[in-house]
């Protein structure tokens, strides 16, 4: 004898694509990416400086190197998550110590911490490029 099962209070699956998160979910969820990026790119960055240090024909090399466009595409991506990591870890910090807990607060500073970190993509660019 098997029993009925009530079907509507079962959990359903959420399409994420039609959700609207508010601006404080996005930077943190960015930040968390951003640190995963930052570590997964941190063995690429230690090579790259071992070669700088290691001779001055390795040096000349990597100079040589850094001026194709998948490096700068490269650096620049890797100043960018530095950058925004800085700018949100800080804003992190502060919520931790009380400041901007406010929802207002919060909404507020999150567009502020994506409105900078646009202004720094756009200047590390153009100083790459």
């Amino acid at each position: 004898m098997e029993k009925q099962v009530n079907t509507s209070s079962r959990p359903i699956n959420l399409d994420l694509t039609r959700m609207k998160f508010p601006p404080m979910a996005i930077i943190s969820i960015m930040h968390r990416i951003s640190g995963v990026l930052l570590f997964l790119l941190l063995p690429f960055v230690l090579y790259l400086l071992h070669q700088s240090l290691h001779s001055q024909e390795s040096f000349v090399l990597l100079q040589q190197t850094l001026t194709s466009f998948v490096m700068k595409f490269f650096v620049w991506v890797l100043i960018s998550a530095v950058c925004f990591h800085f700018l949100a870890g800080i804003r992190h910090m502060l919520m931790d110590c009380g400041l901007g807990e406010s929802v207002k607060t919060a909404r507020l500073t999150a567009y502020f911490i994506m409105a900078l970190e646009v202004i720094v993509m756009i200047f590390v660019g153009v100083w790459l490029w």
